[in-house]
């Protein structure tokens, strides 16, 4: 593979663009060697690119495990699977090559990963790519890993909450939504998010939709900035957040499109499903792949000076229910007043109506009911439920035996719990 570009190739279109075109020839040699675009056959040129085939989700399981593989088996460091929460899950896989320049992508913080710091990454370790990206990211800075996962019984809520307090955890890596339940969890164990965590210094955030009234309020709860980061188990790192707040695109590692689902028309930028073309990828090349995320993208100048596309993530399309996004009707809910402490909620919608429920008073639901009527011209009813009602208590403050699997008991101890872990 050739030199992983530099920060200073970021703010030059024409550099950009050079390093684009050298690198896409490097990938479709790769992208010949694999079995299902060796059978598709492969475009000769950036402009025959245009023309090709998107690649599917539906293309990624059918040619499962490794119809797409490029490489010889034994070059293989990694294999993964998605989280599936659009469909049935996808699989990929990476070389000792791709992972320098997944690390690589993922450290490109505007606040930094340091050799001093202390990192606890909240998501799933377990196939899927994000906590074993954020885990060789930090640790080629040299910063200290709490692997905490976000799909293991033996880290709850509460036990996060003691992890970032006794061990002076300076960055963290989760879901946004995460980051509001352990506010709640650390305030049901007495402490302030924004006063005794004073190591913090920044969250790092991804994999759920994110508009700016939700990260400005996680950012007020805890007293420390919210760094938003995009991408995908068969992608990596596609975007991240500048200094002053925009999500752009990694344009020197990968070429974007948008396609618009309805017209069949794919384009530079405007609003749709985004495509991208990995272009520094060994074991699995992709071209054209539809990751069928609702994006919107822009060729913008941006106060930073980076000469990359700026990104707004909506939300997988499969969550999106006609002009309503997750991440719009998130809008909604974090723009009510701080005061009413509104942080959690759930909504379902019909062809007319939208029924929400949200943890607050009274007062909350009627300004929301008014605030999506007159952001949707739909009826909205909204309930207010006590807190503890959508996120219960015992799920913010229990911390669950993990048992070994086990055999043999003494009398009078439970052996149903033989051969369980939990």
């Amino acid at each position: 593979m050739n030199r992983l570009p530099d920060l200073g190739d970021w703010t030059d279109r024409v550099e950009l663009r050079r390093i684009q075109d050298a690198q896409l020839e490097v990938l479709l040699a790769a992208a010949a060697r694999s079995p299902f675009y060796a059978r598709r056959g492969l475009p000769l040129s950036r402009a025959a690119l245009g023309e090709y085939p998107l690649t599917s989700k539906k293309d990624l399981r059918d040619a499962y495990p490794y119809g797409f593989l490029a490489v010889d088996k034994a070059r293989l460091a990694t294999y993964h699977e998605s989280s599936g929460s659009s469909g049935t899950p996808t699989a990929s896989y990476y070389t000792a090559a791709d992972w320098q320049d997944l690390a690589d992508r993922y450290a490109r913080k505007h606040i930094g990963i340091r050799a001093d710091d202390t990192f606890l990454v909240k998501t799933p370790y377990s196939l899927m790519i994000t906590g074993h990206l954020a885990h060789a990211a930090a640790r080629s800075r040299g910063a200290t890993v709490v692997p905490a996962d976000n799909r293991s019984l033996a880290m709850p809520y509460a036990k996060v909450v003691r992890l970032l307090h006794d061990l002076g955890v300076t960055l963290t890596w989760s879901l946004a939504t995460d980051t509001l339940l352990w506010a709640a969890a650390a305030r049901m164990r007495g402490l302030d998010p924004g006063r005794d965590f004073p190591e913090l210094r920044a969250l790092f955030v991804g994999g759920d939709p994110l508009g700016p009234n939700k990260k400005r309020r996680i950012a007020e709860m805890w007293g420390a900035p919210v760094v938003e980061e995009y991408g995908a188990t068969e992608t990596g790192s596609l975007a991240g957040e500048c200094p002053y707040g925009r999500l752009h695109l990694w344009a020197d590692r990968a070429l974007f499109e948008v396609h618009d689902p309805v017209t069949g028309v794919t384009r530079p930028d405007g609003s749709g499903q985004l495509v991208v073309t990995p272009l520094y990828r060994e074991a699995m090349p992709l071209l054209r792949y539809n990751t069928e995320d609702a994006v919107e993208v822009s060729d913008v100048d941006c106060s930073c000076g980076w000469a990359l596309p700026v990104v707004r993530v909506l939300g997988r399309s499969a969550w999106t229910i006609g002009e309503l996004t997750q991440v719009g009707v998130d809008e909604l809910v974090f723009g009510l007043p701080s005061a009413y402490e509104v942080l959690f909620w759930r909504a379902r919608a019909s062809s007319s109506a939208l029924h929400m429920q949200i943890e607050g008073p009274a007062d909350a639901a009627s300004e929301l009911r008014e605030s999506v009527g007159k952001a949707y011209g739909i009826e909205a009813r909204v309930e207010a439920l006590p807190v503890g009602s959508l996120v219960p208590a015992r799920l913010l403050t229990a911390e669950p035996e993990v048992m070994k699997p086990r055999g043999l008991f003494r009398e009078g101890e439970d052996w149903d719990k033989a051969l369980e872990y939990f």
